[in-house]
Parts: C-alpha cells; sequence; structure tokens
C-alpha cells in the first residue's frame, strides 16, 4: 500500500500522522513499514490531510519522523500503555512548538486575522503538525483518542473515537475487526469440531 492509498482513520491529522508508522508485529524478519520513505510522499500525504505541504527534503523528513515518534509516545502514555521516554518526547514536542512559533505570522484576513504557519516551506508540515498535535493532546478530543487493539489482533493505530456513546473499539471495522472477528469465529469452530471428536 502507498502513501497515495494510505487509509487515514485517525480523525487528527497528528494521529493520521501516527499511523503512517505499521506499528503492528511484522512478519517474522520483516521490517515494521513507514509509509513516510521520501519528501515526496510527505508531498502526498500532507495534501491527502489537509495541510500545505511546503518543500520538505531529507533533513524535514527525519524531523517529521521524530515528531511522529514523539506523538506516538506521548498518546501511549495518555493511554496508560508501556512508552518509551515520554520526558523526552515531550521535549520533543517542546522544541518542535517553539520553532513553529517562531515561523508563524498573524495575518489579515477578511474577517479579522489568520494564523499562517509554518512560513519557512522546508518546516512547513512539521510547524503544522507539531501545533496540531499540541492542540489535540491538551483540547477536548485529547480523552476521546484510542488504539486499535493490537493484543486482540488490530493494528496499532490511533484515532479519535467520535461515537456517539464513545464505543469505537477498531481503527475501522471493514478491516481490522472484521479479520479479528473472523479469528474469533474460525477459532470457536475449531474448539467446538474438536469437542465434538
Amino acid at each position: 500500500m502507498g502513501i497515495e492509498t494510505l487509509t487515514l482513520v485517525g480523525g487528527h491529522p497528528a494521529l493520521d500522522l501516527v499511523n503512517t508508522a505499521e506499528r503492528s508485529a511484522p512478519a517474522a524478519g520483516a521490517a515494521p513499514g513507514d509509509h513516510l520513505a521520501t519528501p515526496q510522499d510527505v508531498v502526498v500525504w500532507a495534501r491527502r490531510v489537509g495541510l500545505d505541504p511546503g518543500s520538505p527534503d531529507d533533513a524535514g523528513l527525519l524531523r517529521l519522523r521524530a515528531l511522529r515518534e514523539a506523538v506516538h509516545t506521548v498518546v501511549l502514555d495518555q493511554l496508560g500503555r508501556p512508552a518509551d521516554d515520554v520526558t523526552a518526547a515531550l521535549a520533543v514536542l517542546d522544541r518542535r512548538v517553539a520553532a513553529a512559533a517562531t515561523r508563524t505570522r498573524l495575518r489579515p484576513a477578511d474577517a479579522g486575522l489568520r494564523r499562517e504557519v509554518g512560513t519557512d516551506p522546508a518546516h512547513r508540515v512539521e510547524d503544522q503538525l507539531a501545533l496540531a498535535a499540541v492542540d489535540l493532546l491538551t483540547g477536548p478530543d485529547a480523552g476521546r483518542i484510542k488504539r486499535c487493539p493490537v493484543e486482540q489482533g488490530g493494528c496499532g493505530w490511533m484515532f479519535v473515537d467520535r461515537s456517539r456513546n464513545s464505543s469505537r473499539t477498531w481503527c475501522r471495522m471493514a478491516d481490522c475487526g472484521t479479520a479479528v472477528k473472523a479469528r474469533r469465529l474460525t477459532e470457536r469452530r475449531r474448539r467446538a469440531r474438536a469437542a465434538e471428536r
């Protein structure tokens, strides 16, 4: 699956960024997939999630991946899951937000002012995402963030649960949810056949 067809399930650009890295257990001997392999992938992905891609380069790709891992670690911590060094991840977010603030300007708009984030094209995507991530992690949707349950066979992608009663479990029922339910049904049938023997 290429970046052009990667399913966007996060409900927020910062979570869709986290989901550009495959986090479920890879097949034996395989490395986890990374859908942001080139600066051009960043451009394609940014447009798909509604961001101005600017002009990312190889260094920008590396900075974006570091931001992605920091957001992933912080969200895992907020979900009460084991995570890497949260202090280091928060420091990465702090530095990225401070840097983004230096490249953010207020501009006149029809209805007052607008905030122009990422005045340097090489940093535009990461600046937009750093500020968006902090807005998400400190805003009203922070408590609605969930993770597709790897321990139940899900993919580990993160999403904002906007269901009416906050009962969404899977990133997409058509993918992870259906596959897990099919495996459970197959296992129940196997046990039933074994019990009949």
